[in-house]
C-alpha cells in the first residue's frame, strides 16, 4: 500500500483524524497543541498521525488535501482546516455541532496515534 493510500485510509476510516507535528502526548508545535486542545474540549475521538518522521507524509497529505499547513483536521473524511479554524469552530460551538452531526452525541473520546510509512524498495 502506498503512503498516499495509507493517509487516505486514515482520513476516510477514522471519525476524526488530525495530522500533527508530534503526538497527542507530546505535540511538537503550538499549532498542533491548539488544534488538539480544541478537539479534546469538544469531546472528539482523536486519531493522530505524526508527520515528523518522514517529509513524504506532509508532501502526500498536502497533495491530497490541497491544504499547505500543519495541523490538518478531518471529520468523517472532510477537511475542517488547521489550528485557527478548529479553535474558531470550538469557540462558536460549531465544532461540537459538527461532531454531533457526524458522529452522534454519545461518542467515546478515545485518543490514539497511528503511523503511516512510505514503503521502501
Amino acid at each position: 500500500m502506498t503512503l498516499r493510500d495509507q493517509i487516505k485510509n486514515v482520513i476516510d476510516d477514522e471519525p476524526v483524524a488530525i495530522f500533527i507535528k508530534g503526538t497527542p502526548e507530546r505535540p511538537a508545535c503550538g499549532n498542533s497543541m491548539r488544534a488538539l486542545q480544541a478537539l479534546r474540549n469538544a469531546g472528539a475521538p482523536i486519531t493522530a498521525v505524526d508527520i515528523l518522521p518522514d517529509p513524504q507524509i506532509r508532501q502526500e497529505l498536502t497533495a491530497l488535501s490541497d491544504w499547505p499547513t500543519i495541523p490538518q483536521v478531518f471529520v468523517k473524511g472532510e477537511l475542517l482546516g488547521g489550528a485557527d479554524i478548529t479553535e474558531e469552530l470550538f469557540a462558536s460551538g460549531e465544532l461540537a455541532r459538527k461532531l454531533d452531526d457526524a458522529l452522534g452525541e454519545e461518542r467515546e473520546q478515545v485518543v490514539k496515534t497511528v503511523s503511516v510509512a512510505a514503503t521502501r524498495a
